[in-house]
């Protein structure tokens, strides 16, 4: 007998709530019934006007750009399904006034408002069947998995589907399957007789003829299934169809309509299952084979890692709490109060030592230790930097020798834990998850407890005989948003980052490691420099502790020596001071985070001192990725001279890789179709409707129609300036705006060149759009396609053709409308009006043109300039999104200003790298950047971690395989694609190095 496993599976979505078969099926259904149609008759009757094709293709072009970020994965489901159902809205509206589809013969306007009428009686009768069955739940006549209610978009889009199916039969079939005598070879008869062997020729010539294939599904398929009299009961209820007959019919025949077969038949179908599913719990438990049950444990099993931060996003919460609290921070907190001086007042001098001097690793022998900052951004990216810090050895190679570098016994990370504010979601989601999945806590570590008595040591043994790997972490400027409040939470007050030990207490550290190196972790804070008690730690531990012959590392969030000279400013003092008067040549390593990349600049040897010998940037933790180009020309710093031997990526690939902000920035940035459509709707809202067109729609040449539009535009630009408020005042504010943008290293003058251009960018683009929304509208209008009739055209054409083609012999519409007091054709009316969005805009431009817009009420006015509104945010947000982008390109590639927002929006979760050191038995300090040039985005439990026995209180750095997933592709995984970018040696400090430095002035 075959082995079977019970697995609990999501109780929600349920398959029939989020199926994709009816989709296809009508999707399928649709292709058929058009395929079946003369297609060279319909091709003839093409409408050849290259006036027409040419809006079909603006029309189809705007709508194609403006859907295509929604087609990725990386989409929201909600806003994706909202886009979709967007779309299909307005597109169709605007589609079916257009001349082509009428020449050929075809006519939507039955389609559209038999959609709509099914469309709400289908939402209004499964509504109610909810209702019912979540009643009949709560008084216990069901079991208890029915309580889950189906979500309301899950019902609009069945709704939709079954009433789009019900169109396309309609449309293609009619109630042709409907005949008063059903012979019995007509029974007989359907296109499986087809597959007979003696008709073998016959399936083939009627297969070539389409048309006859349809006629046959229609009378077969979707025929009616009975008369009035073979459901006495229900006779009353039911919806009665036409006879087929040529010509107008004399009156309706007791026939059931087959489009009301068609809609029970689905509604059937949908409560059936829904029925089944929710009152046996069939969908939730059910048995599986053990292959079935490892393959879906497979598919489940897969982190639940974070998209990285939309930094443009116009409807991020997080991003207006980040602004609000860097708001708060700079205005309340910088000069008024600071965590460090608490922690400065928080420390006994008897215990000095362990709140902020650690020397436990200075007895270690080959001594390994690593480097990362700028982790908590995207769940993939800093998972990778995790996966591989985590690993027990990682083997590469330098030239063409393979080399196999240990773990290292303590990690350093260089401030900026989760973005884009500290909180203890962005902390949980974007920081511990990904490190405790690359290395797991110990088993008895309980996240939510806090250490009270740091350092909480496994086992009670003291913090030197603890062999794992320790973590160090200084705050970076992104963990100072809210005082320094949740990194004193999880980093000072826990003990675990995943699998690494965190005795740290304060905020900023000095580490004593073997062979006479030190770490001086420091913390600037939103200050850019260290405050005056931390200067006196620092300057004590120097005097006191650190030889003249030893060596210094020095930790710092920001890399003050390049944003200093990109900026052309002077910050970090203390620190500057801190090196050069008191360290005095022994600082031998500078490193910082801050800027997501990695660049290694090394001091040129002169006859000077050299304060500070080589500098170090490596921010590729896991946050997007910053340029290197734009800093290229670095040269000194404090009077010495440095050169740039590393950069990672290399400056040919980040001037390459900025020219994603034209081709990719809204695919990246969709949310900030919120900002820029309203940007510029408002730009020209003073400029609907332009009711005097003739003067470019009467040349005849193209010539002559464009230079009557350049004219046209340049007028409403004028029109702006002189009269306009509402677009006048949005253009002023988007000025300012613009103006502030530009980066202040720049002058003003210059400042100002780009902000004019910046915004006549936008204010050009906005009026081009504004005008060839208004020329399209004209011309539908002088072709009387649209602003015929009034808001209610689709309506009272429906109304007309109602009793024809859906007879109601009963009087039953006519009892619905006394029953719902109106409300039933109320509902209808109204909603295809709302769905008949061109109708509205042009009979409402109509009115102001010839009246003025006085003559509208304010209600008016207002679903005038809604209307309108939905069509230009569409026109609009690529538009506006390919200009930023183009803005941003241009400035960073030729100006190199802006490097922060330019990469900022490509959210380039790729090239990520961490630093490894290693000091070596004669004291020099070996240096290894690794990094991986392509960060997986899928990802599957790792079979070697998921059958490597344990025990129960193992520790997860003991483990052979420490990390829970591996990427999906083995050859896309970090551990196979780690590479060494940069390699070099620190020589230890001689006491001749500080000799040199000893009295000599700072530059």
């Amino acid at each position: 007998m075959e082995k079977v496993r019970t697995i609990l599976t999501h109780t929600y979505p349920y398959p029939h709530e989020h199926s994709r078969h009816a989709v296809i099926a009508v999707a399928v259904g649709c292709l058929f019934f058009i395929s079946s149609d003369n297609i060279q008759t319909l091709v003839e009757k093409l409408d050849n006007n290259i006036k027409w094709w040419s809006m079909y293709a603006c029309l189809f072009g705007f709508f194609y750009f403006f859907s295509s970020p929604f087609i990725g994965k990386t989409i929201k489901p909600s806003y994706s399904n909202f886009s979709r159902w967007y779309i299909v809205w307005i597109l169709v509206a605007a589609v079916y006034h257009l001349p082509s589809f009428l020449s050929m013969g075809v006519d939507l306007r039955m389609n559209l408002s038999l959609f709509l009428t099914i469309y709400v009686s289908s939402i209004v009768f499964l509504l109610v069947f909810h209702i019912i069955f979540l009643g009949l739940w709560y008084i216990g006549l069901v079991s208890r998995v029915a309580g889950k209610r189906p979500e309301i978009l899950t019902i609009l889009q069945n709704c939709a589907v079954l009433s789009v199916a019900c169109c396309v039969f309609y449309s293609h079939c009619g109630n042709r399957a409907m005949l008063r005598e059903r012979p019995l070879e007509r029974r007989n008869s359907n296109w499986f007789s087809f597959l007979k062997k003696e008709e073998r020729n016959t399936w083939l010539a009627k297969f070539l003829r389409m048309n006859e294939l349809k006629d046959q599904v229609c009378s077969s398929w979707f025929a009616p299934v009975g008369s009035a009299s073979d459901y006495p009961l229900l006779s009353k209820w039911v919806i009665y169809g036409e006879i087929a007959c040529n010509g107008s019919c004399p009156g309706s025949s007791d026939e059931i309509s087959p489009i009301y077969s068609l809609w029970a038949t689905f509604i059937g179908l949908y409560i059936a299952n829904y029925v089944v599913e929710r009152s046996t719990g069939w969908a939730l438990t059910h048995p599986l084979s053990v292959k079935e049950y490892e393959k879906l444990k497979k598919k489940q099993m897969k982190p639940d890692f974070l998209d990285m931060v939309p930094w443009y996003s116009g409807t991020s919460a997080d991003l207006f709490k980040t602004v609000f609290d860097l708001l708060v921070s700079v205005t309340v907190f910088v000069g008024r109060f600071d965590m460090r001086m608490m922690q400065a007042a928080m420390v006994h001098d008897g215990n000095q030592q362990g709140d902020l001097l650690y020397d436990h690793l200075s007895e270690k022998d080959d001594f390994w230790f690593d480097f990362m900052a700028d982790t908590g951004d995207g769940g993939n990216s800093s998972y990778a930097v995790a996966r591989l810090l985590a690993q027990p050895s990682l083997r590469t190679l330098i030239g063409d020798s393979v080399v196999t570098l240990p773990r290292g016994n303590l990690l350093l990370i260089g401030g900026d834990l989760a973005y884009p504010n500290p909180s203890a979601f962005t902390y949980k989601r974007r920081l511990f998850v990904p490190f405790e999945y690359a290395l797991q806590p110990p088993p008895w570590y309980k996240a939510e407890q806090i250490a009270v008595n740091k350092p909480e040591v496994p086992g009670g043994a003291e913090l030197k005989q603890y062999n794992g790997p320790q973590c160090f972490v200084i705050p970076g400027n992104h963990d100072w948003f809210d005082g320094l409040q949740t990194f004193m939470r999880y980093i000072c007050h826990r003990s675990w980052l995943g699998g690494w030990f965190m005795p740290q207490k304060k905020s900023y550290f000095a580490l004593q490691l073997p062979k006479r190196w030190w770490v001086f972790g420091l913390d600037l804070a939103l200050h850019g420099d260290i405050d005056v008690y931390q200067f006196k730690f620092f300057t004590e531990v120097i005097k006191e502790k650190v030889q003249e012959d030893d060596s210094v590392i020095i930790i710092t969030h920001e890399p003050t020596w390049l944003t200093d000279w990109y900026f052309n400013d002077v910050t970090a003092k203390n620190v500057t001071h801190l090196i050069c008067d008191y360290l005095r040549g022994r600082c031998k390593l500078r490193m910082a985070g801050d800027l997501h990349h990695y660049m290694r600049h090394s001091h040129v040897k002169s006859d000077g001192p050299v304060h500070a010998h080589h500098l170090l940037v490596n921010g590729c933790g896991g946050a997007f990725l910053h340029p290197t180009h734009v800093f290229s020309k670095f040269k000194k710093l404090n009077g010495v001279s440095y050169e740039c031997k590393a950069a990672y990526p290399s400056f040919e690939d980040s001037s390459r890789i900025a020219l994603g902000n034209i081709l990719k920035f809204r695919k990246k940035n969709w949310q900030f179709d919120f900002i820029g459509g309203i940007i510029y709707f408002v730009l020209v809202f003073s400029m609907f409707p332009q009711c005097e067109l003739n003067h470019i729609l009467q040349h005849d040449s193209f010539s002559g129609h464009l230079r009557s539009f350049i004219g046209t535009v340049w007028n409403g630009f004028t029109y702006i300036v002189e009269h306009s408020y509402v677009s006048l005042a949005g253009a002023i504010v988007l000025l300012i705006a613009a103006y502030s943008f530009v980066p202040s290293k720049l002058s003003r003058k210059k400042r100002a060149i780009i902000g004019v251009l910046h915004v006549s960018a936008h204010l050009f683009a906005a009026l081009i759009l504004m005008l060839l929304l208004e020329l399209g509208i004209e011309i539908c209008i002088r072709h009387k396609l649209l602003g015929t009739s009034g808001y209610h055209t689709l309506y009272q054409w429906y109304r007309s053709v109602e009793s024809e083609h859906f007879p109601d012999p009963t009087g039953l519409r006519a009892r619905i409308e006394q029953w719902t007091f109106g409300l039933y054709p109320a509902c209808i009316k109204y909603l295809m009006s709302a769905f008949d969005v061109p109708e509205v805009m042009a009979v409402s431009r109509n009115n102001i043109c010839k009246n003025g817009l006085q003559s509208l009420s304010r209600g008016g006015a207002m679903t005038y300039y809604a209307s309108v509104f939905l069509y230009f945010w569409v026109f609009s947000t690529p538009v506006v999104s390919l200009v930023f982008g183009s803005y941003l390109y241009i400035c960073i590639n030729w100006l190199h200003v802006h490097f922060d927002e330019a990469f900022s929006s490509l959210r380039i979760a790729n090239y990520k790298a961490f630093t490894r050191f290693h000091i070596k038995s004669d004291g020099d300090l070996e240096v290894f950047t690794l990094a991986v040039d392509k960060v997986p985005k899928e990802w599957k439990l790792d079979p070697d971690w998921d059958g490597e026995t344990r025990t129960p209180q193992q520790l997860s750095h003991l483990r052979r395989f420490p990390s829970k997933w591996s990427a999906a592709t083995s050859h896309q995984d970090p551990v196979n694609t780690v590479k060494i970018v940069d390699h070099f040696v620190i020589e230890r400090t001689q006491k001749n190095d500080c000799d040199n430095a000893v009295n000599e002035p700072v530059q």
